[in-house]
């Protein structure tokens, strides 16, 4: 099982200079941390630098063509083909980012889970808003906006749909 999990503004911005561009979300957050705990996730180098470490209680696979990186607590890996050959804890990969690790895994994922942040953003870098037409929304999730959370938000859970 290969899942996508992605922010997105109303512009399907994710990035903007290598880094969110929004601020610290405790939904989201907590989402993603319930989505990821315990599996192995996969990033390209810049999510990877922009975390600044790996993350705690999942095993890291960073993917870059810099064959002279290295960070602690991260496998490494050059191409698409030796991450779908790594054995993933529970059998899942979690590609969290970014926009060229999406791009390049598109052919396996099967799950999106997306949390829609209803703002617009400034920003540099987009989720291919076209991938969704190859799945079907099975559950959504309205968060209001709060104390903790500036913006309102849907969590949204995509299958494939199967040809």
């Amino acid at each position: 099982m290969i899942s996508f999990i992605v922010a997105v503004d109303n512009n399907f911005l994710i990035g903007n200079d290598n880094t969110l561009p929004w601020p610290k979300i405790h939904a989201d957050m907590k989402h993603f941390r319930e989505l990821t705990l315990g599996k192995t996730i996969v990033m390209g180098r810049k999510t990877f630098e922009s975390l600044g470490k790996a993350l705690p209680d999942r095993e890291n696979i960073v993917l870059t063509r810099n064959t002279n990186f290295y960070a602690p607590n991260v496998t490494i890996y050059s191409n698409v083909q030796e991450v779908l050959k790594h054995p993933s804890k529970q059998g899942k990969l979690c590609i969290i980012g970014g926009a060229e690790i999406y791009k390049a895994f598109l052919p396996y994922v099967n799950r999106i889970y997306l949390t829609m942040i209803d703002e617009s953003f400034t920003g540099d870098t987009y989720f291919p808003k076209k991938i969704l037409d190859n799945f079907v929304l099975q559950d959504e999730l309205k968060i209001a906006k709060d104390e903790k959370n500036p913006y309102n938000l849907v969590f949204k859970n995509y299958a494939i749909i199967e040809k």
